[in-house]
């Protein structure tokens, strides 16, 4: 019976429509197939993800939140419509989840995403779907655009003159007030200096850094957010150490909106097979419940011992225990940001999701604002080292964290003014 149900639901039909749609992406290309239903034209929901630098995330049963380009999209399945900022737009066909996989109608990409969010733009003749960044014009003061001297004196005539012999009073500068304070994200690259943190792979004569990888994903990802409108603020852009404590800090005098911290995972020698354990996970400051949790904030607060020079402070490693009120009031915001860099995360990476954890990390105790630490992979693990070293690996993960962050962005924002959160 399930058989036939998928058949009529997900019954071919030929070439009456297009086999693929094309993504453009800068210099990218990619292709999202078209599946042809009695619905009508459908995508597979997981193979548009990276395509567009989206995040699929699922509310409830059957709900799910399409974030693009900073642009929340609500759907339902068996609704034929999408909620975009509180207003209804409707879909060619009702989303419908075949086989734990979410099919979208291929109107949600040609029609409602180049109407409802910003740098989409869809080409019918073509069949393209064109991503692109936003140039924002110019908009200084008239004057500051003058004309050179002697422009257009052939037909301004006496008027020109008559002009020049009466002083333009001079303007008032505009209100510094009226600006828009940009965005800043706090991007955190783990160790540095003589701390190199994890060292790998098991067995492998040629050895890979922690302090190298996440200072290279850490740049990369700087740029994909600078490129987005970002302003980033880089606890280290070198091969130096900053004390733990002194991270937070950084991000505070800079007034971050986000704190991100990179790092490489390790797996403990004792297990069955260390240089087996892969994976990625994204953790947010809280009390450790599980072993490993307890595990991995041990290995990236060892890191303390390295700061005599440094000045780690004179609190002991425990210090980090949920005692400042402030900082608690950012560990919802933190536990949603993790999902959504964890749930980007499962596009690209290799891997496997193991999940979004939470521990007591020193480098998260002193950012107040919403933090996570990321631990991109295991660089015990052969496959995995080479992936988070690769240029390719790591310009997919630095995307795939700055999908998470606008997407996160464009919900905190609004819980921000609307009072929602402080």
């Amino acid at each position: 019976m399930i058989a036939l149900l998928a058949a009529l639901v997900l019954l071919q039909q030929g070439a009456e429509l297009p086999a693929a749609l094309t993504v453009h992406a800068g210099e990218r290309s990619s292709s999202i197939p078209v599946v042809s239903t009695r619905l009508g034209a459908m995508v597979r929901s997981d193979e548009l993800l990276s395509p567009l630098g989206a995040v699929l995330l699922r509310d409830a049963l059957g709900r799910f939140r399409l974030v693009v380009g900073g642009t929340e999209l609500q759907l339902t399945t068996g609704l034929a419509f999408a909620k975009v900022r509180g207003a209804t737009e409707p879909l060619a066909a009702a989303p419908t989840v075949l086989d734990g996989i979410l099919y979208l109608p291929l109107s949600l990409l040609t029609d409602v995403l180049p109407r409802v969010a910003t740098g989409y733009l869809y080409d019918a003749r073509l069949g393209e779907l064109r991503r692109f960044t936003p140039v924002v014009a110019d908009r200084r003061p008239n004057e500051d655009r003058a004309s050179p001297a002697g422009a257009g004196s052939a037909s301004a005539g006496s008027a020109g003159a008559s002009a020049k012999a009466r002083p333009t009073p001079p303007r008032a500068a505009p209100p510094r007030a009226a600006a828009t304070r940009r965005t800043v994200v706090v991007v955190d690259a783990g160790h540095g200096g003589r701390d190199r943190g994890m060292r790998g792979p098991l067995g492998a004569s040629r050895k890979v850094f922690e302090a190298d990888i996440t200072l290279s994903v850490a740049k990369r990802l700087r740029d994909e957010l600078t490129r987005r409108g970002v302003e980033v603020v880089m606890t280290r852009s070198t091969d130096t150490l900053i004390a733990l404590a002194d991270r937070g800090r950084i991000a505070n005098r800079n007034h971050g909106d986000l704190f991100l911290s990179i790092h490489v995972n390790a797996a403990n020698p004792r297990w069955r097979n260390p240089a087996g354990a892969r994976g990625f996970e994204t953790y947010f400051l809280s009390e450790a419940k599980t072993d490993d949790e307890r595990r991995v904030a041990a290995l990236e607060n060892e890191a303390m011992k390295y700061e005599v020079e440094a000045e780690a402070g004179d609190g002991d490693a425990l210090s980090f225990i949920l005692n400042d009120m402030k900082q608690n009031e950012f560990l919802r915001e933190s536990s949603d940001l993790a999902e959504t860099v964890q749930e980007a995360l499962k596009v690209v990476h290799p891997g496997t999701s193991r999940g979004v954890k939470q521990a007591g990390f020193v480098v998260l105790v002193g950012a107040f604002m919403p933090s996570v630490l990321v631990e991109i992979g295991f660089g015990t693990n052969p496959a995995e080292a080479a992936y988070i070293s690769g240029a390719r690996g790591q310009r997919e993960l630095a995307d795939a964290i700055a999908d998470a962050t606008m997407a996160y962005l464009a919900r905190y924002t609004t819980r921000r003014t609307s009072g929602g959160t402080p």
